[in-house]
């Protein structure tokens, strides 16, 4: 099977620093995700985010299916942009750029992920329900994030 691409773009009203700051806490990453998927993060807390790290978590991405996620921060660049691979988890592939760029009035948040389902035909077959998933994700972090530091106000 070969890689899905999925992206989402955010304007938030603050300082690139103050996002920068937020976005790489993985403690905030319970804060954007949904309450169904029932995420703890276990481990990778400790410290600032860095390349190498380890982050990892329990999620429940079915209703009857819950399972761990180790993520591997592969790059960072301060203030810029930070990746996340899955090294353990629900996709065969998982390859996650966050980026952040200063804009007039606030911050762009950039998400592109590439990711590949597991099962073969099965994971196939299951590509338009993961896809909506993802979207809902999103929906909901942006919705948390407007809620966490107001609405971008186009100027």
């Amino acid at each position: 099977m070969k890689l899905i691409q999925f992206s989402s773009q955010q304007k938030l009203p603050i300082s690139i620093d103050k996002a920068w700051e937020f976005l790489t806490d993985a403690n905030n990453l319970k804060l954007l995700t949904p309450p169904e998927l029932d995420m703890v993060v276990q481990y990778g807390t400790e410290r600032g985010m860095y390349p190498g790290q380890l982050i990892e978590y329990s999620i429940k991405p079915l209703p009857f299916y819950k399972t761990n996620w180790v993520t591997h921060i592969t790059q960072v660049e301060e203030g810029k942009f930070f990746v996340d691979e899955q090294m353990y988890g629900p996709y065969a592939t998982w390859h996650h750029k966050h980026f952040i760029t200063e804009i007039e009035g606030g911050t762009l948040m950039e998400d592109l992920i590439h990711y590949r389902l597991p099962f073969g035909l099965l994971g196939k077959l299951g590509t338009p329900l993961v896809k909506k998933k993802l979207e809902e994700i999103f929906r909901f972090r942006e919705s948390a994030l407007i809620k966490h530091f107001g609405a971008f106000k186009e100027k």
